[in-house]
C-alpha cells in the first residue's frame, strides 16, 4: 500500500515539475528577443553586402535563407558587435563565393572579408573590405 502512494505522489511531482518547467520555457522572451536582433542584424548585412557587390541578381545564402548544400552559415554575437557569414554570387553561372561581416554595436560595416578578385579595385578603396585570395 505504502509503495502506491510513494509512486503517486512522485508521479504527481514529476508531472508538475515538467508542467512548470514548460510553462516557463515557453513563455520566456529572451529567446524571441534575441531571435529578432539576430534577425535584424542579417537584414542589414544582406543590404550592405548588395550595396558593395552592386549586382543586380545577387544569390545571397545566409541565417535567415541557408543552404547547407553550399555551406554552413552563422550569425554570432560578438564583443562589441556581430558577425556573419554566408555565401553570396552575382547570378546562376557564378560560383559561389564565402563572406565573412563583421557589424558594430550599431550595426555598421566594420570589415567585409571575402574571397572575389572582382571587388579588389573597392578594396583599394574601402578599408573595411578585405579580399582574400
Amino acid at each position: 500500500m505504502n509503495h502506491r502512494v510513494g509512486r503517486a505522489v512522485f508521479s504527481l511531482a514529476v508531472g508538475l515539475a515538467v508542467a512548470v518547467f514548460a510553462y516557463r520555457w515557453i513563455t520566456n522572451p529572451a529567446p524571441r528577443i534575441e531571435r529578432a536582433q539576430e534577425e535584424q542584424v542579417v537584414q542589414v548585412s544582406r543590404s550592405l553586402l548588395t550595396t558593395i557587390v552592386a549586382s543586380d541578381a545577387l544569390q545571397i545564402v545566409d541565417p535567415l535563407s541557408p543552404d547547407r548544400k553550399v555551406g554552413k552559415v552563422y550569425v554570432y554575437a560578438e564583443a562589441p558587435g556581430w558577425a556573419v557569414s554566408g555565401y553570396y554570387r552575382r547570378d546562376e553561372t557564378d560560383r559561389w563565393r564565402p563572406y565573412l561581416m563583421n557589424l558594430s554595436e550599431e550595426l555598421t560595416l566594420v570589415r567585409l572579408k571575402v574571397k572575389d578578385a572582382e571587388l579588389a579595385g573597392q578594396a583599394a578603396d574601402n578599408t573595411a573590405l578585405e579580399i582574400v585570395p
